[in-house]
């Protein structure tokens, strides 16, 4: 059987990239709110100034899965960090260690880039993915509750004191 391999995202793959990301939304129940085109990732990871980085999990020739990240910064260790926006392992290729394989390239690019931290979400309910994380040695920080600013509600205080 072929080893699972990690690559970079290539303007050739936004595409791809953005099936993936349909997928994920698909199946963590939030489909409808993909609203991403192929045109915004394409400027996300590839225009003047990237927000984000993607790699893909490749078996054989067959692309499973991915991950898309950026960098961010921790105060308290004066380091930069990197935050795992998505990983996502297409549902019949779980289990053969695409996952596992997309954190170690995460890790050792965190790092080899002098990172103090590698963080990342993950919905409550997603068993699967939780137990993966357990196995890594991550663990939940549980003392914190996650905000969200978007939409409206973002508008209206960007808009405060006009």
């Amino acid at each position: 059987m072929a080893e699972v391999r990690i690559r970079p995202v290539t303007e050739k793959d936004v595409s791809l990239m953005l099936a993936l990301i349909k997928e994920l939304a698909k199946y963590e129940q939030m489909g409808d709110r993909v609203t991403a085109t192929e045109e915004d990732l394409h400027v996300a990871l590839f225009g003047p100034t990237p927000s984000a980085e993607a790699v893909l999990a490749v078996l054989g020739d067959t692309p499973v899965g991915y991950a898309l990240f950026f960098h961010s910064f921790s105060t308290f260790l004066a380091k930069p960090g990197l935050y795992l926006e998505d990983l996502y392992v297409r549902p019949e290729f779980r289990g053969c260690g695409a996952g596992r394989r997309l954190l170690v390239y995460l890790a050792r690019l965190a790092r080899d880039k002098g990172c103090g931290r590698v963080e990342w979400s993950v919905l409550n309910w997603n068993e699967l993915a939780l137990r993966v994380y357990q196995r890594v040695g991550a663990v939940a920080q549980n003392e914190w509750t996650t905000y969200r600013l978007t939409g409206d509600a973002l508008d209206r205080l960007a808009d405060e004191g006009d």
